[in-house]
């Protein structure tokens, strides 16, 4: 390795990744930077197995995960910040080295907030979260396109996966209608491209199940109202241990299930919601609620009396957004105290 290229005795390196190029800038105890170098994927490993043990920032990227756990096996300290928080760090004009000192200069603010390094087994789970919501979501324009065809030839079809399914191959089927034989044809097709898809959905539902089923800590979350085994294998892959958060109100900030606030002058002003984080998971978290105000029996569980009280001051809407805070808080108890579950006490009155 060349000499400029050997790692200098830093504080602080600061990695801006690259798919094959990363910049590596390394800053001293004061913040100055010491050493600016450029690095391929294969090399960069070597530098840091050359380095003493050392803080090391990167953005969050694609990519990030698999290098901090390459670089935690080194000895190094590792932590991940969201791109956002870096922007602010960057200084004048923009470049990759002064993207890698602005992470670098990021990553030591004792205010600063992580991204939780992954294990290869979250990244996994959290895969298979992410093809199975590409499918329902290609599943949901298979349907809306048959449902247009059907339309331009007088048919209406009930909206909805199950009346779908159960009306087209009865609509196919009837000769009397104003369908064309290529019309047939092709929503034929499309219908058995949609059998496909369903097959492929339930395929990875079983899976999905199946590590929810292993896992002591899923099986203790399913316990918790509004969260099957969907949504606790998700929690699972993108929270981790869930210890990575000070408190039960920061696991619902970061799902973006807690009030925007823009106040001023003394003057506190709430928003709606912040959507922040994980859409994905927010979206499940708030169906769960969903369910939940409508089938709850509120008669036997102590959530019952709050979610009345709620009602009777304010829409449904928010009710059930209400409700997918309070259950992350739960799910925080739930993750980060061994062996806890939801205990659905009756409630008490008087």
């Amino acid at each position: 390795m060349k000499a400029y290229n050997s790692p200098k005795d830093a504080a602080v390196f600061g990695i801006d990744i690259g798919k094959n190029v990363f910049h590596v800038v390394g800053l001293d105890a004061v913040g100055a930077p010491i050493q600016k170098v450029t690095f391929r994927r294969e090399t960069l490993l070597q530098f840091f197995a050359r380095a003493a043990p050392v803080l090391v920032g990167m953005e969050a990227c694609p990519g990030s995960q698999w290098l901090a756990r390459k670089l935690v096996t080194l000895g190094h300290t590792v932590r991940i910040v969201p791109a956002q928080f870096v922007k602010p760090y960057v200084k004048s004009n923009k470049n990759d080295i002064i993207d890698a000192e602005a992470i670098a200069e990021a990553v030591t603010r004792p205010t600063m907030r992580f991204v939780a390094i992954r294990t290869p087994e979250q990244v996994d789970l959290q895969a298979l979260h992410r093809v199975r919501d590409r499918m329902i979501a290609q599943r949901t324009r298979l349907i809306s396109q048959m449902r247009a065809f059907c339309l331009e030839y007088g048919i209406a079809i009930h909206q909805g996966a199950g009346k779908f399914k159960a009306d087209m191959p009865r609509i196919l089927a009837d000769e009397s209608n104003d369908l064309t034989p290529g019309m047939r044809d092709i929503l034929s097709e499309v219908l058995d491209e949609l059998a496909d898809i369903e097959r492929r959905i339930a395929r990875v539902n079983r899976e999905i199940e199946a590590v929810a089923a292993r896992s002591d800590t899923a099986r203790r979350l399913m316990s918790i109202p509004g969260i099957g085994p969907l949504t606790a294998t998700a929690l699972l892959a993108a929270a981790g241990s869930g210890r990575q958060f000070r408190k039960a109100r920061d696991l619902a900030a970061w799902l973006g299930l807690v009030p925007r606030e823009y106040s001023t002058g003394g003057k506190t002003t709430l928003l709606g919601i912040s959507k922040r984080g994980n859409k994905y998971l927010r979206r499940m978290m708030i169906h769960g609620a969903r369910s939940c105000v409508v089938h709850l029996d509120r008669s036997r569980d102590r959530l019952g009396p709050w979610l009345n009280a709620l009602e009777a001051r304010m829409h449904r809407n928010k009710v059930t957004v209400a409700l997918a805070a309070k259950i992350a808080r739960i799910v925080w108890v739930v993750m980060t105290k061994a062996g806890a579950s939801y205990e659905r006490r009756d409630p008490a009155f008087g």
